[in-house]
C-alpha cells in the first residue's frame, strides 16, 4: 500500500507542478493591470482606464453560485468604500449575454449597484486569465498597478480583506504609512 502511494505522488508531481506554473502565471501582482473596453449591462462605455488614480476592485465572474456570493461581497465593497477614491468593477468575462448576465444579477441576494460589464468576446478571460479561475478578484492601485489577487476562494477574498486591501493603497497615497 505504501509503495503504491509512492508511485501515485510521483507520478502525479509533475501534473500538479504543470497546474501551478499554469495558475502562476494567472498571479500577477505587481504588473501593470491589462486594459480593457466594455459595455456595462446598462448600457455605458466602460474602460479601466478611465479609472486612473483611483483603486479599483475588479471582479472576474462566469454565471456560478461562488460567482453570485463573490459578487455580492463586491457589492458590500462598494457600499463600505463609498465616497473614497474607490471604484468597483465586475465583469462577465465568459460572454454571457445580456439577457442571461441580467437574469443572474436578478438572482443575486443584494441589488448590485457598481458597474457590472458584458464581455461577449471573452477579452479580460484571457487578459487576467480567469476561465479555470473564477470567480477572480484584483485591486489595482492609482497607478494601475495589480498590487493583490485572489481566485475562487470567497473565504481568502471576503469584504473585509478585500477592503483592508483597498485602505492599505489609500494610507500610502495620503503618506500616512
Amino acid at each position: 500500500m505504501k509503495r503504491t502511494l509512492c508511485i501515485l505522488g510521483v507520478l502525479l508531481a509533475p501534473v500538479l507542478a504543470a497546474q501551478l506554473v499554469v495558475a502562476a502565471g494567472f498571479f500577477k501582482v505587481g504588473e501593470k493591470a491589462p486594459s480593457f473596453a466594455l459595455t456595462a449591462i446598462t448600457g455605458e462605455a466602460v474602460g479601466l482606464d478611465s479609472y486612473k488614480g483611483k483603486i479599483v476592485v475588479l471582479g472576474l465572474f462566469h454565471i456560478c453560485d461562488p460567482c453570485m456570493i463573490q459578487g455580492s461581497t463586491l457589492q458590500k465593497v462598494s457600499e463600505m468604500t463609498k465616497g473614497k477614491q474607490v471604484a468597483v468593477l465586475g465583469i462577465n468575462s465568459s460572454g454571457n449575454g445580456k439577457k442571461e448576465v441580467g437574469e443572474f444579477l436578478a438572482a443575486f441576494p443584494v441589488k448590485v449597484t457598481y458597474p457590472y460589464l458584458l464581455d461577449p468576446g471573452k477579452v479580460t478571460d484571457k487578459l487576467y486569465g480567469g476561465g479555470k479561475f473564477i470567480p477572480n478578484v484584483y485591486v489595482i492601485d492609482q497607478q494601475g498597478v495589480i498590487r493583490w489577487q485572489r481566485v475562487g476562494n470567497m473565504d481568502l477574498a471576503g469584504a473585509e480583506v478585500i477592503v483592508a486591501e483597498v485602505e492599505k493603497l489609500l494610507a500610502r497615497a495620503s503618506g500616512s504609512m
